[in-house]
Protein backbone atom coordinates (compact mmCIF):
# COMPACT_ATOMS: atom_id res chain seq x y z
CA UNK A 1 0.00 0.00 0.00
CA UNK A 2 1.28 3.14 -0.94
CA UNK A 3 2.10 5.72 1.55
CA UNK A 4 1.27 8.94 1.44
CA UNK A 5 4.05 11.40 2.89
CA UNK A 6 4.37 14.75 4.47
CA UNK A 7 4.82 17.64 2.27
CA UNK A 8 7.44 19.75 3.42
CA UNK A 9 8.97 17.16 6.29
CA UNK A 10 12.30 19.15 5.99
CA UNK A 11 13.77 21.00 8.95
CA UNK A 12 13.09 24.61 9.36
CA UNK A 13 15.70 26.80 9.34
CA UNK A 14 14.69 28.57 12.37
CA UNK A 15 11.73 27.87 14.67
CA UNK A 16 9.02 30.65 14.65
CA UNK A 17 6.23 32.41 16.47
CA UNK A 18 3.07 30.85 16.24
CA UNK A 19 0.32 33.67 16.50
CA UNK A 20 -3.12 32.39 17.25
CA UNK A 21 -5.75 32.50 15.00
CA UNK A 22 -9.76 33.13 15.96
CA UNK A 23 -12.63 32.15 14.17
CA UNK A 24 -10.73 29.28 11.99
CA UNK A 25 -14.01 27.01 11.85
CA UNK A 26 -16.04 29.75 10.28
CA UNK A 27 -13.27 30.84 7.87
CA UNK A 28 -13.11 26.72 6.66
CA UNK A 29 -16.91 27.06 6.57
CA UNK A 30 -17.08 29.76 4.41
CA UNK A 31 -14.15 28.99 1.70
CA UNK A 32 -15.69 25.44 1.09
CA UNK A 33 -17.42 26.55 -1.98
CA UNK A 34 -14.27 28.07 -4.00
CA UNK A 35 -12.09 25.63 -3.05
CA UNK A 36 -11.01 22.88 -5.32
CA UNK A 37 -12.18 19.23 -5.06
CA UNK A 38 -9.45 17.75 -2.92
CA UNK A 39 -9.03 21.11 -0.52
CA UNK A 40 -13.29 21.15 -0.48
CA UNK A 41 -13.24 17.51 1.04
CA UNK A 42 -10.36 18.45 3.07
CA UNK A 43 -12.49 21.18 5.05
CA UNK A 44 -15.95 19.89 4.62
CA UNK A 45 -14.52 17.43 7.00
CA UNK A 46 -12.80 19.70 9.47
CA UNK A 47 -16.25 21.31 9.52
CA UNK A 48 -18.58 18.44 9.87
CA UNK A 49 -15.79 17.01 12.45
CA UNK A 50 -13.96 20.12 14.60
CA UNK A 51 -13.65 17.48 17.75
CA UNK A 52 -12.43 14.79 16.32
CA UNK A 53 -9.88 16.63 14.22
CA UNK A 54 -7.71 17.92 17.50
CA UNK A 55 -7.05 14.38 18.30
CA UNK A 56 -5.95 13.15 14.51
CA UNK A 57 -2.89 13.41 12.93
CA UNK A 58 -2.47 14.70 9.14
CA UNK A 59 -2.37 11.23 8.05
CA UNK A 60 -5.35 10.70 9.33
CA UNK A 61 -7.16 13.34 8.64
CA UNK A 62 -5.69 12.91 4.65
CA UNK A 63 -7.06 9.64 4.35
CA UNK A 64 -10.19 10.15 6.30
CA UNK A 65 -10.94 12.94 3.14
CA UNK A 66 -9.24 11.00 0.45
CA UNK A 67 -6.46 13.54 -0.04
CA UNK A 68 -2.44 13.82 -0.02
CA UNK A 69 -0.84 15.16 3.65
CA UNK A 70 0.63 18.06 1.08
CA UNK A 71 -3.31 19.01 0.44
CA UNK A 72 -3.90 18.96 4.16
CA UNK A 73 -1.14 21.32 4.68
CA UNK A 74 -1.60 23.56 1.77
CA UNK A 75 -5.72 24.29 3.29
CA UNK A 76 -4.11 24.86 6.61
CA UNK A 77 -2.22 27.56 5.30
CA UNK A 78 -5.40 29.09 3.08
CA UNK A 79 -7.36 29.49 6.21
CA UNK A 80 -4.36 31.74 8.63
CA UNK A 81 -2.23 28.24 10.23
CA UNK A 82 1.17 27.76 9.61
CA UNK A 83 0.53 24.22 9.53
CA UNK A 84 -1.93 21.19 10.68
CA UNK A 85 -0.43 21.39 14.79
CA UNK A 86 -1.63 25.34 13.86
CA UNK A 87 -5.19 24.46 12.96
CA UNK A 88 -5.44 22.07 15.79
CA UNK A 89 -4.30 24.83 17.98
CA UNK A 90 -6.88 27.47 16.40
CA UNK A 91 -9.61 24.65 16.41
CA UNK A 92 -9.23 24.04 20.30
CA UNK A 93 -9.51 27.52 21.08
CA UNK A 94 -12.64 27.83 18.83
CA UNK A 95 -14.21 24.50 21.02
CA UNK A 96 -12.97 23.74 24.39
CA UNK A 97 -13.64 25.88 27.63
CA UNK A 98 -10.38 27.51 28.34
CA UNK A 99 -9.61 25.16 31.42
CA UNK A 100 -8.78 22.46 28.99
CA UNK A 101 -6.28 23.95 27.39
CA UNK A 102 -4.67 22.49 31.00
CA UNK A 103 -6.36 19.60 31.35
CA UNK A 104 -9.11 18.33 29.12
CA UNK A 105 -10.57 16.60 32.22
CA UNK A 106 -10.80 19.24 34.65
CA UNK A 107 -13.51 21.82 35.24
CA UNK A 108 -12.94 25.25 36.61
CA UNK A 109 -15.02 24.75 39.96
CA UNK A 110 -12.97 21.42 41.02
CA UNK A 111 -11.13 21.65 44.33
CA UNK A 112 -7.75 20.26 44.82
CA UNK A 113 -8.93 16.69 45.74
CA UNK A 114 -11.35 16.21 42.69
CA UNK A 115 -7.40 17.35 40.48
CA UNK A 116 -5.72 15.27 42.26
CA UNK A 117 -7.91 12.57 41.65
CA UNK A 118 -8.55 13.33 37.91
CA UNK A 119 -5.19 13.72 37.33
CA UNK A 120 -3.88 10.37 38.89
CA UNK A 121 -6.66 8.08 36.78
CA UNK A 122 -5.80 9.81 33.52
CA UNK A 123 -2.40 8.50 34.11
CA UNK A 124 -3.40 5.12 35.47
CA UNK A 125 -5.79 5.17 32.16
CA UNK A 126 -3.04 5.76 29.40
CA UNK A 127 -1.03 3.13 31.29
CA UNK A 128 -4.24 0.45 31.24
CA UNK A 129 -4.94 1.59 27.75
CA UNK A 130 -1.48 1.62 26.36
CA UNK A 131 -0.91 -2.12 28.28
CA UNK A 132 -4.22 -3.52 26.06
CA UNK A 133 -2.78 -1.74 22.56
CA UNK A 134 1.02 -2.61 23.04
CA UNK A 135 2.07 -5.46 20.51
CA UNK A 136 3.88 -7.87 22.43
CA UNK A 137 5.00 -9.22 19.00
CA UNK A 138 6.62 -5.70 18.13
CA UNK A 139 8.50 -5.54 20.97
CA UNK A 140 10.17 -8.95 20.58
CA UNK A 141 11.01 -7.66 17.25
CA UNK A 142 12.26 -4.19 18.80
CA UNK A 143 14.41 -6.40 21.10
CA UNK A 144 15.71 -8.30 18.75
CA UNK A 145 16.58 -5.71 16.50
CA UNK A 146 18.60 -3.73 19.51
CA UNK A 147 20.50 -6.77 20.20
CA UNK A 148 21.58 -7.32 16.49
CA UNK A 149 22.87 -3.85 16.17
CA UNK A 150 26.75 -2.59 17.21
CA UNK A 151 25.37 0.74 18.73
CA UNK A 152 21.93 2.04 19.57
CA UNK A 153 20.63 5.77 18.59
CA UNK A 154 18.17 7.60 20.17
CA UNK A 155 16.30 10.35 19.57
CA UNK A 156 13.38 12.60 20.68
CA UNK A 157 12.35 16.35 20.48
CA UNK A 158 10.55 18.67 23.10
CA UNK A 159 8.60 16.69 25.48
CA UNK A 160 9.80 14.03 24.04
CA UNK A 161 13.57 14.60 24.66
CA UNK A 162 13.61 13.78 28.40
CA UNK A 163 12.12 9.86 27.62
CA UNK A 164 15.06 9.36 24.97
CA UNK A 165 17.60 10.63 27.67
CA UNK A 166 15.78 8.14 30.56
CA UNK A 167 15.95 5.12 27.93
CA UNK A 168 19.89 6.14 27.52
CA UNK A 169 20.90 6.07 30.54
CA UNK A 170 19.40 2.86 31.33
CA UNK A 171 20.78 1.02 28.65
CA UNK A 172 24.12 2.48 29.82
CA UNK A 173 23.26 0.83 32.94
CA UNK A 174 23.00 -2.77 31.13
CA UNK A 175 26.05 -2.51 28.89
CA UNK A 176 24.46 -1.04 25.68
CA UNK A 177 26.61 0.81 23.12
CA UNK A 178 24.46 3.80 23.05
CA UNK A 179 24.13 7.51 22.54
CA UNK A 180 21.11 9.62 22.96
CA UNK A 181 20.79 12.79 20.35
CA UNK A 182 17.83 15.88 21.19
CA UNK A 183 19.58 18.63 19.24
CA UNK A 184 16.83 18.74 16.00
CA UNK A 185 20.45 19.67 13.84
CA UNK A 186 22.57 17.00 15.22
CA UNK A 187 19.86 14.75 15.10
CA UNK A 188 20.00 15.57 11.31
CA UNK A 189 23.64 14.67 11.15
CA UNK A 190 24.06 12.04 13.36
CA UNK A 191 21.06 10.01 11.31
CA UNK A 192 22.66 10.42 7.91
CA UNK A 193 25.65 8.65 9.27
CA UNK A 194 23.94 5.69 10.07
CA UNK A 195 24.57 2.31 9.02
CA UNK A 196 22.61 -1.20 8.85
CA UNK A 197 24.79 -2.01 12.26
CA UNK A 198 23.02 0.68 13.85
CA UNK A 199 19.37 1.13 15.88
CA UNK A 200 17.29 3.93 15.83
CA UNK A 201 14.99 4.44 18.48
CA UNK A 202 12.79 7.47 17.88
CA UNK A 203 9.96 9.00 20.55
CA UNK A 204 7.22 11.29 19.38
CA UNK A 205 3.64 11.24 20.61
CA UNK A 206 2.38 12.80 17.79
CA UNK A 207 4.72 11.01 15.26
CA UNK A 208 4.44 14.51 13.22
CA UNK A 209 6.96 16.30 14.19
CA UNK A 210 9.18 18.03 11.63
CA UNK A 211 12.21 16.94 13.28
CA UNK A 212 12.32 13.43 14.21
CA UNK A 213 10.26 12.41 11.03
CA UNK A 214 13.43 13.80 8.97
CA UNK A 215 16.17 12.23 11.59
CA UNK A 216 14.12 9.10 11.35
CA UNK A 217 13.89 8.91 7.56
CA UNK A 218 17.47 9.63 7.45
CA UNK A 219 18.37 7.21 9.54
CA UNK A 220 15.94 4.69 7.71
CA UNK A 221 17.66 5.45 4.07
CA UNK A 222 21.03 4.80 5.26
CA UNK A 223 20.00 1.59 6.33
CA UNK A 224 19.69 1.85 10.27
CA UNK A 225 16.99 -0.61 11.56
CA UNK A 226 14.61 1.97 13.04
CA UNK A 227 12.04 1.98 15.98
CA UNK A 228 9.33 4.73 16.85
CA UNK A 229 7.47 5.53 20.26
CA UNK A 230 4.67 6.86 19.62
CA UNK A 231 1.03 7.07 20.20
CA UNK A 232 -1.88 4.65 18.40
CA UNK A 233 -2.95 6.18 15.22
CA UNK A 234 -1.25 6.72 11.40
CA UNK A 235 1.24 9.49 11.45
CA UNK A 236 3.81 10.22 9.24
CA UNK A 237 6.83 8.82 11.05
CA UNK A 238 5.56 5.24 10.69
CA UNK A 239 6.48 5.16 6.92
CA UNK A 240 9.98 4.95 8.25
CA UNK A 241 10.05 2.66 11.02
CA UNK A 242 10.88 -1.05 11.25
CA UNK A 243 8.70 -1.54 14.50
CA UNK A 244 6.47 0.79 15.96
CA UNK A 245 5.74 0.58 19.76
CA UNK A 246 2.06 2.61 20.38
CA UNK A 247 1.18 4.11 23.46
CA UNK A 248 -2.21 4.61 24.20
CA UNK A 249 -2.42 8.29 25.53
CA UNK A 250 -5.60 10.84 25.77
CA UNK A 251 -3.42 13.51 24.90
CA UNK A 252 -4.22 16.49 22.57
CA UNK A 253 -1.48 18.99 21.59
CA UNK A 254 -3.22 21.87 22.36
CA UNK A 255 -2.79 20.65 25.79
CA UNK A 256 -0.13 22.21 28.47
CA UNK A 257 2.79 19.02 28.48
CA UNK A 258 0.51 16.96 30.44
CA UNK A 259 1.92 14.04 31.72
CA UNK A 260 -0.19 11.25 30.18
CA UNK A 261 2.17 10.83 26.93
CA UNK A 262 5.12 10.79 28.72
CA UNK A 263 4.06 7.98 31.43
CA UNK A 264 3.17 5.70 28.79
CA UNK A 265 5.99 6.08 26.77
CA UNK A 266 8.71 5.78 29.63
CA UNK A 267 6.59 2.45 30.40
CA UNK A 268 7.54 1.13 27.07
CA UNK A 269 11.08 2.29 27.98
CA UNK A 270 10.68 0.39 31.33
CA UNK A 271 9.53 -2.43 29.07
CA UNK A 272 12.25 -2.33 26.79
CA UNK A 273 15.00 -2.40 28.87
CA UNK A 274 13.61 -5.19 31.56
CA UNK A 275 13.15 -7.49 27.87
CA UNK A 276 16.76 -6.57 26.85
CA UNK A 277 18.37 -6.84 30.43
CA UNK A 278 17.00 -10.76 30.89
CA UNK A 279 17.63 -11.43 27.11
CA UNK A 280 21.49 -10.54 28.02
CA UNK A 281 21.31 -11.51 32.03
CA UNK A 282 24.64 -11.82 33.10
CA UNK A 283 26.29 -9.18 31.06
CA UNK A 284 23.66 -6.62 32.44
CA UNK A 285 23.73 -7.77 36.06
CA UNK A 286 27.64 -7.43 35.91
CA UNK A 287 26.89 -3.92 34.41
CA UNK A 288 24.94 -2.90 37.17
CA UNK A 289 26.90 -3.61 39.80
CA UNK A 290 29.89 -2.27 38.08
CA UNK A 291 28.27 1.14 37.11
CA UNK A 292 26.62 0.86 41.01
CA UNK A 293 29.81 0.81 42.72
CA UNK A 294 31.07 4.05 40.70
CA UNK A 295 28.07 5.75 41.46
CA UNK A 296 27.96 4.97 44.89
CA UNK A 297 30.48 7.40 45.31
CA UNK A 298 28.57 10.36 44.62
CA UNK A 299 26.22 9.43 47.39
CA UNK A 300 26.77 10.41 51.18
Amino acid sequence: MAVRRRAGASQKSAAEPVVPVDGILERMRTMIPSLPPAARRIAAFIAANPAEIVHMSVTELADRADASEGSVVSLCRQVGAKGFHHLKIALARDLVQPVQLIHEDLTRDDDVATIVEKAFLSNIQALYDTLKALDRGAVARAVALILAADSVELYGIGSSAPIAEDAHYRMLRIGINCKVVTDSHIQTISASLTSPKVAVITVSHSGSTHETVTATRLAHEAGARTICITNFGKSPIQAYADVVLYTMARETEFRTEAMTSRIAQLSIVDTLIACLAMANYDKAVETIRRTFEVLSVKRF
